[in-house]
Formats: structure tokens, sequence, C-alpha cells
């Protein structure tokens, strides 16, 4: 599998072509098993895992690109699938759960992938299912980890929240004692002003003489 950083010739050698096989698939990474739908018909194997084939069933919404370092979410929409894929809507945890949509090329035509490229790949945030009498039509929101940058952190400098990450770390125990404590930087003097007298003194000895 190739990212836009990493192309494969298998993809490049596709871009410039007069003809080109495109087919979308997506992977929800579900807690127990993994749904993987691809926009063709019957099976298809990707990198070792089977996508089933939801054809013009399944839709995604333009996936937007920036110069901004801000995030950009997707929609997918899923419709008249079989039981299993209602099930996992239904049944099992999906929020923050990791969802990928591929770009890939097929070879002459045949269900056999020549290579795929990354499109997005973020976490689940909100699941719609409703429910008509032609069958269930799932709507799954999703965001990339830069909407995080967005949220508040609830992380603070202390020992609690430091025991919290890294149980074992004891680099921020004694946090707390630094809170009222003075600390004088530097070499403290006792003599205050002595440089001046002292030179008051020569200067007033100077005068007697003269």
């Amino acid at each position: 599998m190739a990212t836009r950083q990493g192309l494969d010739s298998n993809i490049t050698n596709r871009l410039g072509a007069d003809h080109q096989e495109i087919f979308f698939a997506i992977k929800a990474e579900f807690d127990t098993s993994t749904i993987a739908l691809w926009s063709g018909l019957e099976d298809l194997t990707i990198d070792g895992l089977d996508y089933t084939g939801a054809g013009s069933l399944m839709t995604i919404s333009d996936v937007e690109e920036s110069t901004e370092l801000k995030s950009s979410g997707i929609t997918i929409v899923i419709s008249g699938m079989d039981s299993t894929v209602l099930t996992y809507a239904l049944e099992e945890h999906y929020q923050n759960r990791p969802i990928t949509v591929f770009m890939g090329y097929t070879m002459g035509g045949a269900n056999e992938s020549a290579g795929t490229l990354t499109l997005f790949k973020g976490r689940m945030t909100t699941l719609a299912i409703n429910d008509t009498p032609d069958g269930a039509t799932i709507t799954l929101d999703a965001e990339n980890r830069l909407v995080d940058l967005s949220r508040p952190s609830h992380y603070r400098y202390t020992k609690e929240s430091q025991n919290y990450l890294f149980p074992n770390d004891v680099g921020l125990n004694r946090v707390s004692l630094l809170q009222d404590k003075e600390i004088v930087w530097g070499k403290k003097s006792d003599a205050v002003g002595g440089g001046n007298s002292g030179g008051n003194d020569s200067g007033n000895n100077n005068r007697q003489h003269r």
C-alpha cells in the first residue's frame, strides 16, 4: 500500500493512463472486528484483508485538503447492507475507533487491486441509522486527529496527571513543593554601599594633604 508521499510504480503508471479503473474502499476498525467495504461488486483483497463489495450502496463525501493546519472531516453513507454491518453499527463502540479511506486501481477489470493510496485516516465520531422500508441507511462521520487541536486539554503539570499517563514516572512528584518556595538567585552580600563610602574617605584625605 502506498501513500501520497511514497507512491509505488503501479499507481504512478496509471495516473497518466487514458483509461483508469478507480475504486474506493473503507476500513472501519471496531473493537470486535473490522468492517471492510469497497465500491465494486463481490470481494476484493487489499493487503491480505477481504473487502465486501458495496457497489453504489456506499457513498463517500469529498475529501478536503488545505494548506492550513485544520481538521477536515468526512461522511460515509452505507445503505441496504446486510445484517452484519447493521449489527456492528448498533452494538459496537465506534467513537474514536480508527477508520481509513483508500483510493485504488483495479487490474484489467478484474477484482484484483493494482495498488492503493490513503485518502483519509481518522477516527469515527458519530453514527446515525435511518430505518426505511427499503432497508437501513447508516451515516458515519469521521474526523482526523487534527481536531484535537481545538479541544482543551484536561491534563496538568502535576503528579496526578503524570501518573495517570505514566504510572511509574516520578518526574513531577515534587512540583507541589515548589508552589510557595522562595528561591534566591546569585550570591548574597552583607556589605551594601561600602565601595562608595570608601571612595568618599579617600577623597577627603586627599583634600586634607593639600
